[in-house]
């Protein structure tokens, strides 16, 4: 088993607490994996990427070369297309639809999101709108991280285990809305698939 994946967001989208879940479960399940991560000036709403490299087979590097990722998983539409050069031939882009307009010049929404239906293999959700039914807007990334979770052989259980664990010590409320979150893009997701 081998996954490169490729998250991407904005500053405050919770891109690195994808990362931080992924990680955590490989690490429980006896896998090997690798991050890395870069940010723009993510305070202000910049690009955010992570490489998460997962292998039951040890992992040379942290950084994933171009035109290998299996996923390019994002949780606004833009990103999504930023990082296309790192997706393989067979890979799958997995992104929100809701946009997070951080610049003057914003594509036009309708032509963004009809060069990503595009794709050959693109799973657009509306991570937004999953994320309030959970609860919390704030959570649209555990509604991505559910929704990259049924091209991955990872254990949904031990996933939901590590977001507890990530989210122990806030409120019931919040650790409530993330697992609804994560739920919700996985069913979503699972019925693209």
């Amino acid at each position: 088993m081998k996954y490169d994946i490729i998250l991407a967001g904005v500053g405050g989208q919770g891109v690195l607490t994808i990362a931080a879940v992924l990680d955590r479960a490989a690490h429980a399940m006896g896998l090997y994996f690798k991050q890395c991560e870069v940010h723009g000036i993510s305070q202000r709403g910049g690009a955010v990427k992570s490489h998460v490299r997962i292998s039951s087979e040890q992992i040379a590097s942290d950084l994933i070369p171009e035109g290998t990722a299996d996923l390019i998983v994002s949780t606004e539409p833009l990103e999504s297309l930023r990082y296309l050069s790192f997706l393989s031939p067979a890979g799958r882009v997995i992104t929100s639809s809701t946009s997070f307009r951080n610049m003057a010049n914003y594509p036009d929404e309708t032509q963004l999101l009809a060069a990503i239906e595009a794709l050959p293999r693109a799973v657009l959700l509306d991570g937004g709108a999953l994320a309030t039914q959970a609860g919390s807007l704030r959570s649209q990334n555990l509604v991505m991280l559910g929704a990259l979770l049924p091209f991955v052989e990872l254990d949904k259980d031990e996933v939901e285990k590590q977001i507890e664990a990530l989210f122990t010590g806030k409120s019931e409320t919040v650790r409530t809305a993330n697992l609804k979150a994560f739920r919700l893009g996985y069913e979503a997701s699972s019925a693209v698939k």
